[in-house]
């Protein structure tokens, strides 16, 4: 794959990649997922490094108590043998407990990152292709449902982003660019840079009946070039926003470099 450093680019093009770096969001406020890593490492915000066995009866103390952010410290530690033998059925169990319990959390509430998010690990790690080691048969309807709730209930950006490529293939969710587009849009506006990156796709070719559009595909390609640098998803959107480059002609290019300095110009938050 040719990075952008190996591709000739307008001035036009050149004007994009600025463009669309201006455009990157923030970085966010750390999250409740964020601030239960933090508790690995920390006794009472105080400094002081707790000992394992001592941290692990808290956690389990506070899971007991039905508490997510200590449910999901323990699943996740028993899902990658961290300071525990590893045990897959035993971590499904932290994370369904999640999911069976807290489904109707307020979904702007402190810990509703971390019930979003097992909702997503759910279905995406267990229910999608199963999890034979866990004891957990692979389950469509189950997978469907749990990334739905995850993004229509709590707006989880990720679990948007997976539902709008769901509605990409026949085998998914049934094949709907509009609503596939709809979904992926809502993703991309919370900074989720693949779905930026697929939602530029899908405007820049079009699908089935879905007619392309694609001075804002590029555009959002731009955008996700940009956000996603530096991440491990970089790769994904950089062929995406290469490809796209590559026969996309001056005049589309100007028109994405047009439309990304009007949004911002309006206080549009890519």
């Amino acid at each position: 794959m040719r990075t952008l450093r190996e591709i000739p680019l307008t001035s036009a093009a050149a004007g994009l990649v600025l463009a669309m770096c201006a455009a990157t969001a923030p970085a966010q406020a750390q999250t409740a997922l964020e601030a239960a890593q933090d508790l690995a490492r920390m006794l009472d915000g105080g400094g002081t490094i707790v000992a394992p066995d001592a941290y692990i009866s808290a956690l389990e103390n506070d899971a007991a108590a039905g508490r997510p952010m200590a449910l999901w410290q323990l699943g996740t530690m028993y899902e990658n043998g961290e300071g525990v033998e590893k045990d897959p059925a035993r971590a499904f169990g932290y994370f369904a407990q999640i999911a069976n319990q807290h489904a109707d959390t307020a979904p702007r509430g402190v810990e509703s990152d971390i019930v979003a998010r097992s909702f997503v690990k759910l279905g995406e790690d267990y229910y999608r292709l199963g999890a034979p080691e866990a004891g957990v048969p692979q389950n469509a309807e189950q997978y469907h449902r749990m990334l739905l709730h995850a993004a229509t209930y709590f707006g989880d950006a990720e679990a948007q982003y997976r539902v709008g490529l769901l509605y990409q293939t026949d085998d998914g969710l049934g094949t709907s660019p509009v609503l596939s587009a709809r979904w992926l849009q809502s993703a991309a506006h919370k900074g989720h840079c693949l779905a930026q990156a697929h939602l530029g796709d899908l405007l820049f070719n079009g699908m089935d009946n879905y007619p392309p559009r694609p001075a804002e595909g590029l555009m959002w390609l731009g955008i996700a070039h940009a956000s996603c640098a530096g991440t491990s998803d970089q790769a994904a959107a950089d062929d995406l926003f290469d490809r796209a480059m590559s026969v996309a002609s001056p005049e589309v290019q100007a028109q994405a470099v047009a439309m990304s300095t009007a949004g911002r110009s309006a206080g549009v938050q890519f």
